[in-house]
């Protein structure tokens, strides 16, 4: 029994030494210059290990950006307020907004190599509901509106922000670098929506 834990200990390791070496890369380095090699050398690792852990470069770019969304899940329920619990609900909505936003311009790099464009295209295809971050996003959102608006269907509203993140326009915005162009026009939705701190809209 003791073989069986001490070898998925060893695969843990292994996953974290490569994801933690793979973010040290990116944060010096263009996303298309951040090859499996170079992953594995600075890992310390295999270059199979790699592939056997991820598949391929663009498993192991999305488990990156996967990474960085879990953060921020975690951030949301247990972080300090504004953006974790304690704040007001417009005021949570927004720091959930402008969150969101730096993942975004932070794996702008990831979301523009094109060989990573697949495994994007993959992540928020007609089963982007089932993904376990966008549940988790959709039920915060749609909480905050329901607090806040509980005359809203907060539900569909929520829905609807997401996906406005995944259109062509807004990837388009993302590609040229516009973040605070973004941030603003979030900012703005969610202050039309929501009002400020003890403000109906």
């Amino acid at each position: 029994m003791a073989e069986p834990r001490r070898v998925r200990a060893d695969a843990e390791r292994n996953r974290h030494a490569i994801l933690a070496a793979t973010e040290k890369l990116l944060r010096g380095s263009d996303p298309g210059q951040v090859t499996i090699e170079r992953v594995a050398e600075a890992a310390g690792v295999g270059k199979a290990t790699v592939f056997h852990r991820f598949g391929n470069r663009m498993g192991l770019m999305q488990s990156v950006m996967e990474q960085r969304a879990t953060a921020l899940q975690e951030a949301m329920v247990s972080g300090p307020p504004p953006l974790g619990p304690g704040a007001p609900a417009p005021e949570r909505f927004i720091a959930f907004l402008d969150a969101v936003t730096d993942l975004v311009t932070q794996n702008a790099g990831l979301m523009t190599a094109h060989d990573h464009a697949a495994a994007v295209r993959k992540n928020t295809s007609g089963e982007r509901q089932a993904n376990s971050v966008y549940q988790t996003w959709h039920a915060h959102v749609a909480g905050l509106i329901e607090e806040a608006r509980p005359e809203l269907d907060g539900a569909l509203l929520a829905h609807i922000i997401l996906g406005g993140m995944h259109t062509e326009p807004v990837a388009q915005l993302i590609r040229d670098g516009e973040f605070e162009r973004l941030r603003t026009s979030l900012r703005d939705l969610a202050t039309a929506l929501l009002g400020t701190t003890g403000e109906q809209p």
